[in-house]
């Protein structure tokens, strides 16, 4: 257990360092397209109330993800890490969104409707297409969905190689849901709060994980990981990535 609560204070003070490289986390509803995304690369997001209990102090993450496939390696490709949250971050002018293209949404307002049970429709979650009778009576909840999560706090970092089972993006991607995860009560570090929205996901994985995050939540991390994060991270924000 010290070793894991060394290498999840070792996390943090990286992501401090990516922090500070580029001038602070983002509240997500305040983005926009023009921000300079990269092509592909690793999110991580905050969220109000949520802190570090176990490793040290300051904000704990909720989600690892957001890093973009094969379609941003072709010629004159728009594909960035900005087209996915802007998926999850829903209509800046109307508040709405699509849970239907957004895994992470769906899985807010899952929680949002079990927890408010006034907000749920049985249409959530059902795979498309839908009727536009049925995306309407589901506005009122993906309204609240695109405020909770346009709440919360990122930070990216850009890693342009190739897609596939070797890939970087993937690795830090893999390993730090691992490692955060408290999955099967592996560990009692920096546990959700009792207040955490996430306790009322209907979805197991993210309720006993404490993450917005379904894939690699019960896997086992690499260490190894880290010192590769570490470095990733000297190169994004020494480079353009960072300007």
């Amino acid at each position: 257990m010290s070793e894991r609560i060394e290498d999840v204070a070792r996390f943090y003070a990286t992501l401090r360092r990516l922090e500070e490289g580029i001038g602070g986390t983002r509240r997500l509803s305040r983005c926009d397209g023009r921000a300079g995304w990269p092509g592909r690369g690793v999110c991580f997001f905050f969220e109000g109330g949520e802190g570090r209990t176990g490793s040290g102090a300051g904000p704990r993450v909720v989600r690892v993800g957001v890093r973009v496939g094969t379609q941003a390696l072709r010629s004159g490709s728009r594909a960035s890490l900005w087209n996915r949250l802007r998926n999850h971050r829903g209509g800046a002018k109307t508040g709405g969104g699509n849970h239907r293209g957004s895994i992470f949404r769906l899985l807010v307002g899952a929680a949002l409707a079990t927890r408010e049970p006034g907000l749920g429709i049985d249409t959530w979650g059902c795979r498309s297409p839908v009727p536009r009778e049925v995306r309407a009576r589901e506005a009122a909840l993906e309204r609240r969905v695109s405020d909770a999560i346009g709440k919360m706090p990122l930070l990216w970092l850009g890693i342009d190689d190739r897609p596939g089972p070797k890939s970087l993006c993937g690795c830090i991607e893999r390993n730090a849901i691992a490692l955060l995860s408290h999955y099967d009560g592996r560990t009692g570090i920096d546990p959700p709060s009792e207040g955490w929205l996430g306790r009322h996901c209907p979805h197991e994985k993210v309720r006993r994980s404490g993450l917005w995050n379904q894939r690699h939540v019960d896997d086992e991390y690499d260490p190894n990981f880290l010192p590769a994060f570490e470095g990733l991270i000297s190169e994004w924000i020494d480079g353009e990535g960072a300007s």
